[in-house]
């Protein structure tokens, strides 16, 4: 085969490689998530003014999941529980936070964008933005949960 055959071979072969990586995405469920093409909805579990978007999966079935929270300055997440490991990514802000059983602001660390946290079943954790919204990205393997160590910080039990 002589050398410009074998290249117009190649590059078809390429291209056609390309286009089946490409259906083939389409077909297991690829997904292309944009800042500004979020839906974001109220985060009632988790704060007052938070909001959640949900990019990939069911939240409340065993299967991947991967969702942001937005979080108001000045937003306190209590002491609380996952039932599945959580991994959590800064994407904005700074958002402080520690492990343990009491919720103590000094103890929390402050966790820039680009910052990664691996969270274990069922370790209790808190969290806090304070001066500025604080936008996290979560990923995992549902059901995702919060409960919360003390019933009164959950904000869903909140008389307001």
């Amino acid at each position: 085969m002589s050398a410009p055959k074998a290249v117009a071979v190649l590059l078809a072969l390429l291209n056609a490689a390309s286009l089946g990586s490409t259906a083939l995405a389409e077909e297991t469920g690829f997904i292309a998530a944009t800042s500004s093409e979020l839906q974001w909805k109220a985060a009632p579990a988790v704060g007052p003014g938070a909001m959640i978007a949900v990019i990939e999966g069911d939240l409340k079935a065993a299967e991947p999941f991967t969702l942001r929270l937005k979080l108001p300055a000045n937003t306190k997440i209590g002491v609380h529980t996952h039932p599945v490991t959580e991994r959590v990514t800064v994407i904005s802000g700074i958002f402080y936070f520690a492990t343990g059983d009491k919720f103590d602001p000094a103890r929390a660390k402050a966790y820039q964008p680009g910052d990664t946290l691996i969270i274990p079943v069922g370790m209790s954790m808190y969290g806090a933005s304070r001066e500025q919204e604080t936008v996290l990205q979560l990923h995992g393997t549902g059901p995702w949960g919060i409960t919360y160590v003390n019933p009164a910080d959950d904000p869903r039990n909140s008389k307001m």
